[in-house]
Formats: structure tokens, C-alpha cells, sequence
């Protein structure tokens, strides 16, 4: 992409350079931060989306784990990211799988980090500015992170329906 982006860059530059000087500096101004605010990830991100923590799926039969899965149909990506409840209540493994960019799966490796022991209170207080701020995700991939929050929070969903179903109500007669 970056090549791709800098030959697109260099052929409009060309271009540009036949018409207006002032036009030229503004255009290379704004391309400047396009490129670099488009295409720079944090060493955190890059760390993320290389070598990703937590990969994996959890039994969907346990009652002791939640799943949730959401996608964002502009872009294609698919996260499903699941979590463990251990007998104190606090979240003991979470694991993930998508299928979409780095972002993407830099959001959900990341998110999985903040899950490790957590109460479900805690982890349902995790936003996607959490996620975003600390990966210095650019604005153009924000939803990767809102993917990721939004997975959180079905994923307690899912645990809680479950435990939920296990409750048993004594009836008097």
C-alpha cells in the first residue's frame, strides 16, 4: 500500500508541478499528513499485529465462558473474542480470532491483554478509546477498536446469560 500510495503521490506531484506553485505546496502539505497519519502505527500496534497474544477459541459449552462475535460490513473485518470466568469472578483467559486487518487484529490481541484478570465490572468499563489511545491507532482505523469494545461487551453478555440460565428459583407451592 505505501508503494502503491507514493507512486499515486509522485504522479500527482508531477502533474501539479505544470500548474500552480501554490497549489503544489498545499497539495504535498496535505499528502504529508495523509500518508503518515494513514500509514504509522505505534511500535505497540506493530507488536500486536506481528507476533498477536491469545489467539484461539475457548469451548462455547463451558458455562464459565462467554463469546462475542460483530463484524463491520464496510470493511469486512470479523472479530470474535471470548472470556473465562473463573470461580472468584475474575476474567482467567480470553482469546480471539479475526479475520480483517492489522488493526483489526492488533485491536483484539490488545483487548485480550486488558482482559486477564478483571472482574466482569472492569472489563465492561473498557471503551475503545482504551484500546485506540494506547495502539495510537490512526483515525481512519478507529472502528477496529469500537470492534473490540463491542466484542467485550457481548462476550460478558453471553457469560451472563449463561449463568444466568443456571440459576435455579425455588417455587413454593
Amino acid at each position: 500500500m505505501v508503494h502503491n500510495l507514493t507512486a499515486i503521490n509522485s504522479n500527482l506531484m508531477t502533474s501539479l508541478q505544470l500548474s500552480s506553485p501554490s497549489l503544489l505546496q498545499s497539495v504535498a502539505r496535505f499528502l504529508a499528513k495523509k500518508s503518515s497519519s494513514d500509514e504509522v502505527y505505534s511500535e505497540l500496534a506493530m507488536q500486536h499485529y506481528r507476533t498477536p497474544v491469545n489467539i484461539g477459541t475457548l469451548d462455547d459449552d463451558d458455562e464459565h465462558v462467554g463469546s462475542g462475535l460483530v463484524g463491520a460490513p464496510a470493511c469486512g473485518d470479523v472479530m470474535r473474542l471470548q472470556i473465562k470466568v473463573g470461580d472468584d469472578g475474575k476474567i482467567s483467559e480470553a482469546k480471539f480470532k479475526t479475520f480483517g486487518c492489522g488493526a483489526a487484529i492488533a485491536s483484539s490481541s490488545y483487548a485480550t491483554s486488558l482482559l486477564q484478570g478483571k472482574s466482569l465490572e472492569e472489563a465492561s468499563q473498557i471503551k475503545n478509546t482504551d484500546i485506540s489511545d494506547k495502539l495510537g491507532l490512526p483515525p481512519v482505523k478507529l472502528h477496529c477498536s469500537v470492534l473490540a469494545e463491542d466484542a467485550i461487551k457481548q462476550a460478558i453478555d453471553d457469560y451472563k446469560r449463561k449463568r444466568g440460565n443456571k440459576i435455579q428459583v425455588s417455587r413454593s407451592s
